[in-house]
């Protein structure tokens, strides 16, 4: 391990510390410890106005944000493999911005590359305040040491597109270009997506329609690819209650054209809340009642000394949907500081498809 390294995880431990989060606590909550109370910190409240350019760039009086693309592509020869690019944003205090090392971001940056014989990640951290780490609204780039999501000349703010996104790890990178037609999409309601009956929620918004084309490398050796990749922006403070344990989530692209995001909220006690959006061949994002909403495991996988549910029958009932989801690699498991499962699904029965998968908190 670097000097580097070992500076940037000191300083991701010291954040917890900082919350008065215990290890098992951030584990099953995730980074930052989701369910903890966020006094100081901004709240999430119904009716926000999204503004574009300036939603793509860092909201730092919340204490919590991402930059997550995951990515369906296939190789010249047709074998399927998928690409996990995200960075998280937790401040460690409340309050103005200090400059240099005094800046209470820390930033994180997880990055991954699955075969269904192969599954490779990396991570890395960084302080804010010093330039390792960060993002901005316009020219629109978000990144950390040298990896980087960034906009290309005359991108569209409204389509936050064409990107260009790298990452490396010891034996795997990739670059890719992305480019999108269609609009953002509001997850949730209007973008306010509800996690709990306590009142948790997050601001959340979609680019689910990018094309993809690049170059995958494993173990040196170089392939092209291309697919379709979808990217999620989200910020909160408290997202999540103390009582909810993590979360299974989807993202898939339907043969049809449609999207479809879908998640389930486990709690210590008591049943799961589902929530989901979907999104129509207009682009129009629609809440789905978790009433509709129905993810039930099929089978598990034994993977980092834990059983996961790795496939799953999801049925969307006012939508027509029943289908059965496959992971191309079941055991996409991220041994990360805060460990998850996360990998490309396809899935079969009323739609054909594939997306992504992320389990959180088992």
């Amino acid at each position: 391990m670097s000097v580097s390294a070992k500076l940037t995880r000191r300083a991701f431990a010291t954040a917890l510390a900082v919350f008065g989060l215990d290890r098992r606590l951030s584990l099953a909550q995730g980074f930052a410890g989701l369910g903890v109370d966020a006094s100081g910190f901004a709240t999430v409240t119904p009716g926000r106005k999204f503004v574009f350019p300036d939603d793509h760039g860092p909201h730092p009086d919340y204490r919590i944000e991402w930059w997550y693309l995951t990515a369906n592509l296939r190789d010249a020869a047709g074998n399927a493999l998928g690409v996990q690019w995200t960075l998280f944003r937790q401040a460690m205090q409340p309050g103005p911005q200090r400059e240099g090392w005094a800046n209470q971001q820390i930033w994180m940056g997880h990055a991954a590359v699955t075969r269904a014989d192969t599954h490779r990640y990396s991570e890395t951290f960084a302080r804010g305040g010093i330039g390792q780490a960060g993002a901005d609204a316009d020219p629109f780039r978000a990144w950390i040491d040298s990896w980087q999501m960034r906009g290309l000349e005359r991108m569209s703010a409204i389509n936050v597109s064409p990107l260009r996104i790298n990452a490396s790890g010891a034996d795997f990178s990739y670059a890719l270009k992305l480019d999108a037609i269609k609009l953002l999409v509001l997850e949730g309601d209007a973008g306010y997506s509800v996690k709990s009956e306590s009142g948790q929620a997050s601001y959340y918004y979609s680019q689910p329609y990018f094309t993809v084309d690049g170059t995958v490398t494993i173990d040196s050796k170089s392939m092209n690819v291309s697919g379709q990749a979808w990217m999620d922006r989200e910020w909160s403070s408290q997202p999540l209650a103390s009582d909810q344990t993590g979360w299974d989530w989807f993202s898939l692209h339907l043969g049809t054209g449609e999207k479809l995001m879908l998640f389930r909220l486990r709690q210590t006690q008591g049943m799961p809340s589902f929530a989901g959006n979907w999104i129509g061949l207009d682009g129009q994002s629609v809440a789905l009642s978790p009433e509709s909403i129905d993810m039930t495991p099929v089978a598990m996988t034994d993977v980092a000394d834990r059983k996961l549910p790795t496939s799953w029958r999801i049925a969307i009932r006012n939508r027509g949907v029943r289908i059965e989801t496959i992971p191309l690699n079941p055991r996409s498991w991220m041994g990360t500081s805060v460990a998850y499962w996360e990998g490309p699904v396809s899935f079969t029965g009323t739609h054909r498809g594939v997306g992504y998968l992320e389990m959180t908190g088992y």
